[in-house]
């Protein structure tokens, strides 16, 4: 009997010791904020981002990470679970993916089921009874927090607002308040994840810059209006399909965007003034969201939490300020999709890791996955995924970590939905390291969730070397017939074969 017991017990207490050195995460996201961070581009304006360049410098920083749809619950889904739209089967804001695509295992739900204390608030799941049923509370340890929301900062009557300090210091804005409570949770699990009793899993979900661009007053100074540029290409690409535009409706139904009488159609534009005005109250939303970020980050650093604590960033998408006359996300262009992401790995990532590698949103989980120290995801079953709990369809990032330019996955997939006279139409986009090519195809719903290639309502091709704006759609040209052949099967063979090597 003893010899029995002693290999159960050494177990036991060896899987004792290593559930005490795992390194608590802290998950950071925010809301419709483009790559528009100091340390993914230059020129001007300058965007003031002090926080999160300082995180960027220590961190693993993906400079072409795509998300899986140009849209919030869609994308969070992707994110959260690892698993692809087609898979999910939640292309919009009313299908929760636990009734329409299976009963898969969250990224905070892995770390509260492997014994972290799991705790979200603001906006991480879409939220909403339909969309995530209130926060997927099979994710977290205790309820779920949301801040208080004055009808002032939300109501449609403008498109972007500057609060004065004593109105939100009598009525504080909620990524404030979001702030507040995350400093105010990191001192209450910290002492514990500290004394090895218990790891934290923490998610924050900043609600801006998403529109109504509102922020405290004294951001605006960062940026004078005479520094705020109109886009360089404020009309649609040349030979545009157009099924490929939307009307950027989630904009028009402020009341000082509908009182302008604007149509949303191609090639119409906003009074430059007020392009100039929105432009500038983004880049005000995004530094307000760097110095709430700063204030949860400074704490973590003053609980002596920061050596042992994961931090991820990300935007949920990339947003349209303008570019092609376009706004807001809903499409497969590259500012809807190119969004920002930092993974700070203690140990690991200190110097800072830059790579120009393509990686995507559902490389997430398996990355937090590895860097806390389990056993890595396997890769979901091509014909059993929406029935399998737990399992990955990224590529988890560690490797990038080693080896920045190390050979890698050879694209990014994407999509998006359209109705086109009540026919459903999926626009299949992927990215490699030179093109975008987009089909825009029949998709059949259920059972299938599969597209027909052979029912063809548009394509694009986008040639970045010499266009990266995108303004030229080469889909058609004689002389880009041989790369859209190439591309062609890239996307219609899929993702998983363009995985990285071993």
């Amino acid at each position: 009997m003893r010899k029995v017991l002693r290999p159960v017990v050494l177990f036991l207490l060896v899987n004792c010791l290593q559930a005490k050195s795992r390194k608590n995460i802290l998950f950071l996201v925010a809301d419709d904020m483009r790559p528009d961070l100091g340390v993914y581009r230059s020129g001007d304006p300058v965007i003031h981002t002090p926080n999160l360049d300082a995180l960027a410098g220590k961190s693993l920083l993906l400079k072409k990470a795509y998300v899986q749809q140009a849209y919030c619950s869609p994308s969070r889904t992707s994110l959260l679970t690892g698993r692809r739209p087609d898979t999910t089967h939640v292309y919009d804001l009313i299908h929760y993916f636990r009734k329409s695509g299976g009963n898969f295992t969250t990224i905070p739900q892995y770390f509260k089921d492997r014994g972290y204390n799991s705790i979200g608030m603001g906006k991480i799941f879409h939220p909403g009874q339909k969309a995530s049923d209130f926060d997927d509370p099979i994710s977290w340890s205790r309820p779920y927090f949301h801040p208080d929301e004055n009808e002032a900062y939300r109501g449609r009557s403008h498109s972007w607002r500057a609060v004065s300090k004593d109105e939100y210091n009598d009525k504080p804005l909620p990524d404030i308040q979001l702030a507040n409570k995350a400093i105010e949770v990191l001192r209450q699990v910290g002492p514990a994840a500290k004394r090895g009793e218990q790891p934290f899993f923490l998610a924050v979900g900043f609600y801006k810059p998403h529109l109504p661009f509102v922020f405290p007053e004294e951001f605006l100074s960062l940026y004078p209006p005479e520094n705020i540029n109109l886009p360089k290409n404020g009309y649609i690409p040349a030979h545009m399909p157009p099924i490929a535009w939307s009307k950027y409706w989630e904009l028009l139904i402020y009341k000082d965007i509908s009182e302008l009488q604007v149509s949303g159609q191609p090639n119409t534009s906003l009074p430059r003034d007020v392009v100039r005005s929105l432009r500038r109250a983004y880049y005000s939303s995004i530094s307000y969201i760097d110095n709430e970020v700063g204030r949860v980050l400074q704490e973590l650093k003053m609980l002596g939490l920061e050596d042992n604590t994961i931090v991820s960033f990300m935007g949920d998408h990339g947003w349209q300020l303008g570019e092609h006359g376009e706004w807001c996300k809903h499409t497969n262009f590259e500012d809807a999709l190119h969004a920002p992401m930092m993974i700070h790995v203690p140990g690991i990532t200190d110097r800072g890791i830059i790579t120009e590698r393509l990686t995507e949103f559902v490389d997430l989980f398996p990355t937090l996955v590895e860097s806390a120290g389990f056993t890595p995801l396997s890769l979901c079953s091509e014909v059993n995924s929406t029935q399998t709990i737990l399992c990955r369809e990224g590529t988890s990032l560690m490797p990038l970590m080693k080896n920045p330019t190390r050979k890698w996955k050879s694209a990014a997939f994407s999509q998006y939905p359209r109705y086109l006279n009540g026919l459903l139409v999926m626009g299949y986009s992927v990215r490699n390291e030179r093109f975008r090519y987009t089909e825009w195809v029949q998709f059949n719903r259920k059972p299938s969730f599969k597209p027909k290639w052979n029912i063809l309502y548009g394509a694009e091709l986008y040639d970045h070397t010499t266009d990266p704006g995108e303004n030229y759609n080469r889909a058609n040209e004689p002389e880009y017939h041989d790369h859209r052949v190439t591309l062609m099967s890239l996307l219609h063979k899929g993702w998983r074969n363009s995985l990285p090597p071993p």
